[in-house]
């Protein structure tokens, strides 16, 4: 039998975590139609603390040897204080701002305006750490800026909009924004302070403080109730198949990709996810693009395949993800943008 190929493994993580955004969505509809005393059992609340526990949980399994008592302590409490500001950021503010976000507008609208993230961490790379990057990638990221610029200013009319400086700006596109930025600056963060970090001690340590500073947020501003069936078996039920497919099965799919890969075929496969989003919202939620998404869609789409010129001049390295440091991963996944995580 003939070995299956790394690249499959990392496009079907890919087609799973494109779906993340439609499926999410879509479970929340599901709950708000079997309401429990009033409230919504599938809160996107409770499926990103609920789906944050289970990819913890995959996460210890899979790094579980990296969490060595040697390697621990060969991290020093400076690195274990910007490895806590990274953990925030990206692991619960920017993804409570995107679940926030499509609460508020369409998932092509969240996809698309996530896209900000990787032109930003060019821009703040560039800037803050002095990177050398190829023409390739520059044009790429403009061309992807002003994709995403033009999706969030050429939104249509609607209920969850704001004026800022004479524009109509919709709340859902301004956290998915806000949320991007967040993103952007933990990983430069990282590039910067954490290259020397293990990936599964990186990884791990994220989701987990991540997960719980957004618990004790969340109880902060909502209260004691708001957690209240983020154990229902009705949420659970729904919980599992999410968890088995988007958390288990992707995360396995995309390690188990990652581990043979070059840098420059995971970059590339990882950028693709977006479109998979696009996919999965118009087939499972009859979500078709507007006029606006078509058009800052296509210059989005432009810019990725521009910017993929540039890594494939720049490196094809295999990652060998038991050695890999966290910034090379971070930075490829940060191309993917949501991952329903």
């Amino acid at each position: 039998m003939n070995k299956i190929p790394n690249q499959v493994y990392l496009w079907l993580g890919v087609l799973i975590f494109g779906a993340s955004g439609a499926v999410t969505r879509k479970l929340t509809e599901i709950g708000s139609q079997n309401l429990i005393n009033g409230r919504n059992p599938i809160s996107l609340c409770n499926v990103l603390f609920v789906g944050n526990l289970c990819a913890l949980l995959v996460m210890l399994i899979i790094y579980r040897r990296q969490w060595k008592k040697k390697v621990l302590q060969q991290i020093s409490v400076n690195n274990w204080l910007v490895l806590s500001v990274v953990a925030i950021l990206s692991g619960a503010l920017a993804p409570s701002l995107f679940f926030q976000a499509l609460a508020l507008t369409n998932v092509n609208n969240v996809i698309l305006v996530g896209r900000l993230e990787p032109p930003l961490t060019l821009a703040l790379s560039i800037w803050l750490l002095k990177e050398r990057v190829n023409l390739w990638e520059i044009i790429g990221a403009i061309a992807a800026f002003i994709g995403v610029s033009l999706t969030i200013v050429l939104q249509p009319p609607g209920p969850n909009m704001m004026n800022m400086a004479g524009f109509n700006l919709g709340i859902g596109e301004v956290l998915a924004t806000v949320g991007a930025i967040a993103a952007a600056v933990a990983t430069v963060i990282g590039k910067k302070y954490l290259f020397h970090i293990p990936l599964g001690i990186f990884t791990v340590f994220r989701t987990a403080l991540g997960t719980i500073v957004f618990f004790f947020v969340a109880l902060l501003l909502y209260g004691s109730h708001h957690f209240m069936d983020a154990f229902s078996p009705f949420l659970w039920q729904w919980m599992l198949l999410y968890s088995a497919v988007i958390v288990v099965l992707g995360q396995s799919l995309w390690f188990k990709g990652l581990r043979a890969s070059t840098v420059s075929v995971a970059s590339l496969v990882g950028s693709f996810t977006p479109i998979a989003g696009i996919l999965a919202a118009y087939f499972i939620l009859d979500e078709a693009p507007t006029q606006a998404q078509y058009l800052g869609g296509s210059l989005i789409l432009v810019g990725i395949l521009i910017s993929q010129i540039g890594v494939l001049r720049q490196t094809r390295r295999p990652l060998a993800t038991d050695k890999v440091n966290s910034t090379q991963v971070q930075q490829i996944e940060n191309e993917m943008g949501f991952k329903g995580i």
